[in-house]
């Protein structure tokens, strides 16, 4: 983070500039020194994340390196195929409203098996309870009428995005307290995909 920089006072638009420039260093294998001691001691009784993202449980989306921040920047939500549940939504209301993150950022990414498993209409366990909040996504991509599967990675791509502003609008039809931060300017939300390849995030604001 950037210690010049007064948390309480930071913007949203600040605070979306610090991820882009991080995700810049990430993409440019330039990663900042962190002094974990330092920061591991100086968090131990309070935090206080500037920006809060709900992303994938994937693996490979660790939002912190993706962003080159350091213990205590982001509040991170993750769930298989960054799905705005009610309890993720909890989560992104205890730490906008409790712990003064200025940004909200829903993030899905390239590749995603969620995704792909809803292209395909996955049924079964618990794994379709995730898949039904992704279906509605499925649904609004109707750029495509052929081979509307998991096998055509353009059609894919285009449900990724439908679903990070489908999961949007989720903690915006559910959350009237993030609803109102946003309205006051306290927050806000943007949507993003991760791309696996390259490193780059995408911001769609």
């Amino acid at each position: 983070m950037h210690p010049e920089i007064d948390r309480d006072q930071m913007t949203p638009k600040q605070a979306l500039e610090i991820l882009q420039q991080g995700n810049q260093r990430f993409q440019n294998n330039v990663k900042r020194q962190h002094d974990m001691l330092t920061v591991r001691d100086e968090l131990k009784d309070k935090q206080h994340p500037f920006a809060s993202i709900l992303s994938c449980s994937d693996s490979r989306t660790t939002v912190e390196l993706i962003f080159d921040q350091n213990l205590g920047d982001i509040f991170s939500v993750r769930l298989a195929g960054n799905v705005a549940s009610t309890l993720a939504i909890g989560s992104l209301e205890f730490s906008t409203q409790y712990l003064g993150s200025k940004l909200v950022v829903v993030m899905g990414h390239t590749n995603c098996g969620a995704v792909k498993a809803a292209c395909d209409d996955f049924k079964g366990g618990n794994i379709g309870e995730i898949i039904k909040m992704i279906d509605p996504a499925v649904e609004q991509e109707q750029t495509i009428q052929d081979q509307r599967d998991s096998s055509n990675t353009t059609f894919v791509e285009k449900v990724c995005w439908h679903n990070v502003h489908e999961q949007i609008a989720n903690i915006r039809t559910n959350s009237q307290i993030i609803v109102d931060m946003e309205k006051n300017n306290q927050i806000a939300i943007v949507a993003a995909v991760y791309d696996l390849a390259s490193g780059a995030v995408q911001f769609d604001v």
